[in-house]
């Protein structure tokens, strides 16, 4: 039985965990080495760094920290999780079972397959507009995407250049009246894409008519991330494909509490830091109410 189990091990699951820990509170963080975090080649807009951290050197330090005061990291897949007299938490290998519960499972991009794209991770293509945006001052970009959230992207990436094309990787480009007027903007590209290519950096996207374009930056914003669909299955309450909470960090069950990119907003580390620790803040209150009963 453990006091709090935590599903991810990003900043937010790892913000929480320090909160429980330091309460005495037994902890169990749950989580694969998936964070899109790992991809982000320099970090220069969070607090406390005087040079650029890379993300996988910051996760690896939280979850150091984590384990030095005392909480346990299980890397594996959550399968299931469901609530009975307490919560019940299974991966492929392992059961588990707490008395609180809090999700912080960001929202994995999905898998698109272009030749070399994982190549280029870090080195020209990204997954956050806010983070990396800054470092395509001027310079010719592209969002990958189809939808409203490819076009929201682009739509961000202007405050840095106007050399702006979304690439829609031969899918229809379709978004609702909210962003329609904005298509303008950009210029649109309908082609398949076969690869990316380039030295150490990415230079050029070459589609399947054997036509090609330079490009200094990718954009990664393809179709919705699909996180929760074990959250859903709980029955915890969800707004498209973030989970629904309130000031508290809490859901709409009582003792499960969220924190982090699957909740929607503003996906930054801070922000998901913040979260955390307010979820372990109410995670911990929780608990020792329970206790007491």
């Amino acid at each position: 039985m453990y006091d709090v189990i935590i599903i991810g091990k990003g900043p937010a699951g790892i913000s929480a965990a320090l909160y429980t820990v330091r309460s005495n509170l037994k902890t169990l963080i749950i989580g694969k080495n998936d964070s899109a975090l790992r991809k982000a080649e320099r970090i220069e807009n969070y607090y406390g760094f005087a040079e650029a951290i890379r993300g996988e050197d910051l996760l690896k330090n939280g979850e150091k920290q984590a384990l030095r005061l005392g909480a346990e990291i299980l890397n594996d897949e959550v399968i299931a999780a469901e609530k009975n007299d307490f919560f019940e938490v299974a991966t492929p290998n392992s059961h588990f079972t707490s008395r609180a519960l809090i999700l912080a499972t960001g929202q994995p991009v999905k898998k698109v397959k272009i030749e070399n794209l994982e190549r280029f991770e870090g080195n020209g293509v990204s997954y956050c507009t806010t983070c990396d945006g800054f470092f395509y001052n001027n310079l010719k970009v592209g969002v990958l995407g189809f939808n409203d959230y490819a076009i929201h992207e682009a739509i961000e990436l202007q405050a840095f250049t106007k050399k702006i094309t979304v690439f829609t990787n031969g899918k229809d480009l379709v978004v609702s009246d909210k962003y329609a007027c904005d298509l303008k903007d950009f210029e649109i590209n309908n082609k398949e894409i076969e690869k990316l290519d380039g030295k150490e950096y990415l230079e050029k996207i070459y589609f399947k008519d054997g036509s090609s374009e330079d490009l200094d930056g990718l954009f990664v914003a393809y179709d919705s991330p699909s996180s929760i669909d074990f959250a859903r299955k709980m029955g915890i309450m969800v707004d498209g494909n973030s989970i629904v909470v309130d000031k508290d960090q809490q859901t709409n069950i009582d003792g499960l509490f969220a924190a982090g990119d699957c909740t929607g907003g503003f996906k930054q580390i801070s922000t998901a830091v913040g979260q955390g620790a307010i979820a372990g803040k109410r995670a911990i209150e929780y608990v020792r109410k329970q206790k007491l009963k």
